[in-house]
């Protein structure tokens, strides 16, 4: 009997390839071990977190360290340490669920994040034998905190142009450093600095090891912020900073490549900080609808508000599912280089960066829905939703930093179609001849064969049209605008979108697939329900983006035929999305928390 073996994968082919539902990771398959430390990261919030917050947001001299320390005792700053190096050394995916569930610390969810993933993953996977050694144990315990020093006032987006400045001493044994850096998350309190300078005249950063001990180091007073207030944020100064020459970090010049990978992986993991923060906003306000009495009854009970509590939960099952499939993907990609003899730190990078993509496709759906779940949330409490005394006041300051932490969302629209296209010009993603494809079957008859009656079989067919649509937008405007295409940030912009509204819904839809093949349909109402008001309203939005593109760069019969092709490509059967978010509220009402 004949085998065929598939292969995984690869990222951005989600645009090209069909994915079975039983090849993804869904979050109703975590295992003992995974819930036990979920439980733990949601206890420690319970306990040392949500009766101090306005301790926290008052920066109460060493609070934080004093949280860091707890969140130590308990593993938390350790779990992707390797055990020879302090650490639990816990898979990516178990690794990004507790970044999740610790999201919905506010202020100290970016205090730890900085410390575990931007403050020490450089170290850990570009340091030598010796730094490693030196620093990760202490880093994995809370002895040591640590930030990371890029940003500068000149330099944000556009992070290599920075002044900072090393020059080798004359006696060789010290870079002396100069320079300023600003928005240092707990720079008030880290005795470890990753900083990023040039040596000389370089075109590009080198990366440093720098303790506060080296001294030459002086910080401006915390920044007085919208949010997060509780997160340690000031301006670094270097002034003759002595490094010595082995914490020189990798090799020099490499400090961009050390920026932009750890800002990989950082985009997955705020989308996954930002889903926890959402599920707590979506809790909060369904604990509150239930409570609130108007008129003589909950407010729980009107449908303006179910359709909110309804929405937050579709918006965050729908991104849930994105987060855990491409977390996976990236595990897989990790443990397949590792087998093939390349050092496990590198392995994870090269396993991040090669779903560059989608990590900056999560980190705008994760930090827009989040925007969405605390702005209803606000809305849900009324008057009470703008006070201070309540919970969703702090939830809506905190929230707007995402979309603007770990490269603007912006930023990251743009980056995702640049890295699909780059790519496809290294001939590592096939998009032209698919592309070319659709715009052939645009002048074929539509085929109305397909059977649509089978389990999901609609479903799968809407996305195989809203990848032609997207294929057929970005297409033709690579053949019209060519190197003009990078001017023209609205059309990236409108492709962007596209593409993650394909990616997120393939994920909800295959999610569901694969939950109702382990449970049966019938278990599964909600998750349905859930699943088809998302894709017909992605088919809305993907409609409305690629007409936009087309509008603005095609004009008489090539714009009309892309149009029809649109339309077709977009086109869903009518459906009540009414009564289907109905069915949601009710579940989340009936269980007083978000539930799915």
């Amino acid at each position: 009997m004949e085998t065929t073996t598939k292969t995984a994968l690869k990222g951005g082919e989600f645009l090209i390839r069909e994915t079975e539902a039983n090849d993804i990771f869904i979050p109703e398959e975590w295992n003992e071990e995974q819930q036990m430390i979920a439980q733990s990261c949601r206890d420690f919030i319970a306990q040392e977190i949500t009766p101090n917050l306005d301790r926290i947001d008052s920066q109460e001299t060493g609070l934080a360290e004093k949280l860091m320390d707890k969140a130590a005792d308990l593993g938390l700053l350790g779990l992707s340490v390797p055990e020879s190096l302090g650490g639990f050394e816990k898979d990516f995916v178990t690794g990004m669920l507790a970044t999740e569930v610790l999201g919905a610390a506010h202020s100290f969810a970016v205090t730890i994040s900085a410390h575990t993933g931007i403050g020490t993953l450089p170290i850990l996977y570009y340091g030598n034998e010796a730094q490693k050694k030196k620093y990760i144990p202490k880093l994995a315990n809370g002895e040591w905190k640590a930030c990371y020093c890029l940003t500068e006032p000149s330099a944000g987006s556009d992070a290599n142009s920075g002044k900072t400045k090393a020059v080798l001493s004359a006696d060789g044994k010290h870079y002396i450093l100069n320079g300023q850096k600003m928005w240092i998350t707990n720079g008030g309190f880290a005795e470890v600095f990753t900083v990023f300078a040039k040596i000389d005249n370089d075109e590009n950063l080198s990366a440093f090891i720098v303790e506060k001990s080296f001294g030459g180091i002086t910080l401006n007073p915390e920044e007085h912020k919208m949010g997060i207030k509780g997160s340690s944020t000031r301006q670094v100064f270097f002034n003759d900073c002595k490094v010595p020459v082995e914490n020189l970090l990798s090799d020099r010049q490499n400090g961009f490549k050390i920026a932009v990978n750890i800002l990989n992986l950082g985009r997955i993991k705020l989308g996954a900080a930002a889903l926890g923060a959402s599920k707590g906003v979506a809790t909060q306000s369904i604990i509150y609808a239930n409570e609130r009495q108007q008129f003589g009854r909950p407010i729980a009970k009107y449908g303006a508000i179910r359709y909110k509590l309804a929405e937050q939960a579709i918006r965050i099952y729908a991104v849930e599912s994105a987060m855990y499939r491409c977390t996976q993907n990236v595990e897989d990609a990790v443990n397949s280089l590792a087998a093939g003899g390349m050092e496990h730190g590198r392995a994870i990078l090269k396993g991040v960066e090669q779903f560059a993509a989608e990590a900056a496709m999560l980190k705008v759906a994760g930090s827009e829905a989040l925007d969405y779940c605390v702005d209803e949330g606000v809305q849900i409490y009324g008057g009470m939703g703008y006070s201070a005394d309540a919970p969703m006041e702090r939830a809506y300051r905190d929230s707007r930093i995402n979309r603007i932490f770990e490269g603007t969302n912006e930023i990251n629209r743009l980056l995702t179609v640049d890295m699909l296209l780059k790519r496809a010009m290294k001939g590592e993603l096939d998009l032209m001849g698919p592309a070319t494809k659709v715009a052939a079957e645009l002048m074929s008859v539509p085929d109305f064969g397909a059977d649509d009656t089978a389990p999901f079989a609609l479903e799968h067919k809407y996305l195989k049209n809203f990848k032609k649509a997207a294929l057929m937008v970005a297409g033709a405007a690579v053949q019209k605008l060519m190197m003009e295409l990078a001017k023209e940030q609205e059309v990236l912009m409108n492709i962007a979108d596209m593409l993650i509204d394909i990616y997120v819904s393939e994920s909800v839809l295959l999610r569901v697939e694969k939950l109702a093949g382990i449970r049966g349909q019938g278990a599964c109402k909600e998750q349905l329900d859930i699943m088809r008001v998302y894709i017909n309203d992605a088919a809305d939005r993907i409609n409305k983006n690629g007409k936009e593109a087309i509008n603005s760069f095609s004009e008489g019969d090539e714009q009309r035929m892309m149009l029809m092709g649109l339309k077709r490509f977009t086109k869903t059967e009518p459906f009540n999305s009414k009564e289907a978010r109905r069915s949601v509220a009710a579940k989340l009402i009936a269980e007083n928390k978000y539930c799915y």
